[in-house]
């Protein structure tokens, strides 16, 4: 179904072969890194050397969870007018029933700043934003930067990145995304997908073969071979948006005239041009999908990686679930969390449907579920199903066609374009509840729950087909190549007027008009730079294998205080370690007393033991993880930290590179450091930390005081850019840019 190939890869005649079985010689392997579609796009946008780049994108994108943060970290950094294209789109905090007035708010401070500056501006419902980019923006050899994790455009011939909000305020500001020269990894498709095989289910199968392994990790996925020309773009879109969940940096496709009739279709042919790997071409390692082995998938929580086939599952749910339901009640501290009371009879019973979103949102999507519903319904009992076209246009197609009254009729509720079913801000279940959702993630909580508050359900992750398969049965699970239906082909027409007389069309074109505020949005507290030597007092160890940005700052209710970075501060970790807050602004308040009288509380220093501390030497709090950073891009989950006098992470390693980035623009050291056992209350001594971070390739003998005895260890950085260095020891990125002027 998928394997992986280690080692160097050479596209030959139309397939991958292993370097060791190609016989070329070294300067055939250096001229053929050159003849990747991604080594093209990424040269044409490189400002710097070949190995050292420094990117500089066509475009930006960003909604309304982080398009404010952004916009006042670049208007405290000198920000006059967008430079480039930037698109703000309103699909996340959507609906404005929580907080007050504070969601509508943003959306008119989003509206004023895209007349004041220079940008477009989406309306709330009118589309998700990933949708809106495929549709109106991406395009072939493109690059687009979004201020979310899921920023992929890639089967449109656009290498697409989902960062934090400071890369995205460096392009506003003409700086660069500089980065190392990524790794390229081969992923051959070969076959034609099954009847009932949905793109979430080769998406679900690839992350499982590459998440754990750790394998295309900061790597671009560039996808070829013969497969491709048998799946409809959506299809390919499908897949494409869910590569985030591999921890790869970037995705790239072959194009080809279903590309080039896609983009027609929006509008837009002239974005169109042929996309294809050169004979010869070099790749790092190398994925092989053969599509016609794919079956129908469910990701089970925690994670899109915890996958089995539905048939697998199907033959042993009881054991399966029985880990999920341990790895809940570990979540919740007790024994309350309940999911294999969800087998009867033999049966899966689940308890509801989602299609939504920038992965399951898209036409073709739910056309083929109402095609499976056609003549049935979904029941009157518990389960009930939801869908969210992923656009307006979208919507009226699917209206024009007659497959919303389908829907409707089998008694699924249709609703507009909104991203909350993906991060917890719509359609939350009930306690011990399992949701089937064609969405992008299903880690711990992030559909609404809060384990803290003994409330706690879980989400699967399926494809439309057989979320489709299993409402047509009553709630029983149930895989798509299970039922008998006829794949009705109904097609797609496009309706450009809805954006046209809608979209704020301001890019580029910046008015003399002011900014309008709401009460709760308020800027950046002022940071301090990280002095000569640094005292760090642990406040929480997360010993979990991996952690989550959910887990960092939870996303759903969270969302409506994101213009606040106070407010927001307050929930960091609130699911994880709810005393994190409490003992982080211990450990601010006592650096205040510093800062004021010269020296700490002498209740620091007793805990100090014999350590000497010596003068320029700043005080604040670190966060000792295995592997944060996973998932989403919000910047929030450092900023919070940094808000709360959080001066760096000790970790093995993190998990993705957008957390790391933001961990650095928010001024934290992103240190590495294996075998330390660290209990909250320890202390780590750096001294000379401007020397350390101005080297930055070295190791530092770092202090570790615990239980009151010191001991020396090692600590690194992994190698930092000339400008992340001068950001770190500023403080933060705004600090950084004010020094330039």
């Amino acid at each position: 179904m998928i394997k992986l190939i280690k080692g160097g890869v050479y596209y030959l005649e139309g397939r991958p072969v292993k370097e060791k079985d190609a016989f070329r010689t070294s300067s055939q392997k250096e001229e053929g890194k050159k003849l990747t579609i991604s080594h093209s796009i990424l040269m044409a946008h490189n400002q710097g050397d070949a190995q050292k780049l420094k990117i500089k994108f066509d475009e930006l994108t960003s909604h309304d969870i982080t398009y404010v943060g952004i916009i006042q970290t670049a208007k405290a950094s000198g920000l006059e007018c967008f430079p480039i294209p930037y698109t703000l789109t309103n699909c996340h905090n959507s609906l404005c029933a929580v907080g007050g007035t504070i969601n509508e708010d943003d959306h008119v401070f989003g509206l004023s700043a895209a007349k004041k500056y220079g940008a477009n501006y989406v309306p709330a419902h009118l589309a998700v934003i990933h949708q809106y980019m495929r549709e109106m923006s991406a395009g072939c050899g493109k690059m687009i930067l979004g201020s979310d994790s899921h920023t992929r455009y890639g089967a449109l011939g656009t290498m697409a990145i989902g960062e934090g909000g400071p890369e995205l305020v460096k392009q506003i500001l003409k700086q660069t995304y500089d980065i190392a020269y990524p790794e390229i990894v081969c992923v051959y498709l070969k076959g034609k997908p099954r009847k009932g095989v949905g793109p979430q289910d080769v998406a679900i199968a690839l992350c499982k073969a590459v998440f754990a392994n750790g394998f295309v990790k900061n790597k671009v996925l560039e996808f070829v071979g013969p497969g491709i020309a048998h799946l409809s773009q959506e299809y390919r879109n499908g897949i494409d948006v869910m590569t985030t969940e591999t921890t790869c940096l970037s995705s790239v496709w072959e194009t080809d005239e279903t590309t080039k009739a896609y983009l027609e279709t929006h509008g837009r042919g002239s974005d169109y041009h042929k996309l294809s790997a050169e004979e010869g071409a070099f790749y790092n390692c190398g994925i092989t999908i053969d599509l016609s082995r794919i079956e129908p998938m469910i990701a089970l929580p925690f994670h899109p990686s915890n996958a089995y086939t539905i048939r697998e599952f199907l033959k042993n749910p009881y054991e399966i679930l029985k880990k999920v339901e341990d790895a809940g009640n570990r979540l919740k501290g007790d024994s309350s969390f309940h999911l294999t009371d969800k087998i009867r009879d033999g049966k899966v019973y689940v308890d509801q449907g989602i299609i939504a979103g920038c992965a399951g949102g898209m036409y073709e999507n739910i056309a083929e579920a109402a095609d499976i519903l056609k003549g049935k319904n979904i029941g009157s009992d518990s389960f009930t199903l939801s869908v969210y076209p992923s656009s307006q246009p979208v919507y009226q197609a699917l209206c024009d066609q007659g497959i919303v009254s389908e829907l409707m009729s089998a008694g699924a509720i249709v609703k507009t374009a909104f991203c909350g079913p993906c991060f917890g801000a719509g359609d939350v279940p009930s306690n011990n509840a399992l949701s089937l959702r064609h969405t992008t993630r299903n880690f711990e909580s992030r559909e609404g729950s809060k384990p803290s508050g003994g409330q706690l359900a879980a989400v699967a992750l399926m494809d439309a087909r057989s979320i489709a398969a299993t409402a047509a049965n009553g709630g029983v699970l149930t895989s798509a190549m299970e039922v008998s239906y006829t794949k009705r082909r109904r097609k797609y027409r496009f309706n450009g007027e809805i954006y046209q007389n809608r979209v704020y069309h301001g890019a580029l074109c910046p008015k003399d008009s002011p900014l309008v505020y709401g009460p709760n949005i308020a800027d950046w507290p002022e940071q301090i730079a990280l002095g000569k030597h640094l005292l760090m007092k642990v406040v929480s160890v997360l010993t979990d294998p991996v952690t989550t940005t959910d887990e960092l700052i939870p996303s759903g209710e969270t969302s409506s205080y994101r213009s606040n970075p106070l407010k927001l501060a307050s929930f960091a970790l609130s699911r994880k370690d709810p005393a994190y807050v409490g003992r982080a602004k211990v450990v601010q308040a006592d650096e205040a007393i510093r800062r004021k009288t010269g020296a700490l509380p002498q209740s620091v220093l007793d805990e100090l033991g014999d350590l000497e501390l010596k003068d320029g030497t700043i005080y604040g709090s670190v966060i000792v993880a295995v592997k944060p950073g996973d998932g989403s891009a919000r910047e929030q989950a450092a900023s919070c930290q940094r808000v709360l006098g959080g001066v760096a992470n000790i970790a093995v390693e993190y998990a993705t590179k957008r957390y790391r980035s933001n961990l650095i623009n928010w001024g934290m050291l992103p240190l590495l450091g294996k075998g330390i056992k660290a209990e909250v209350g320890d202390y780590f001594y750096l001294e000379n930390v401007d020397e350390f971070v101005l080297d930055s390739t070295s190791s530092l003998k770092a202090k570790w005081i615990h239980q009151g005895k010191a001991k020396e260890v090692e600590l690194s950085l992994g190698g930092l850019t000339p400008d992340e260095k001068k950001i770190v020891l500023s403080g933060c990125l705004i600090n950084f840019n004010k020094n330039r002027k």
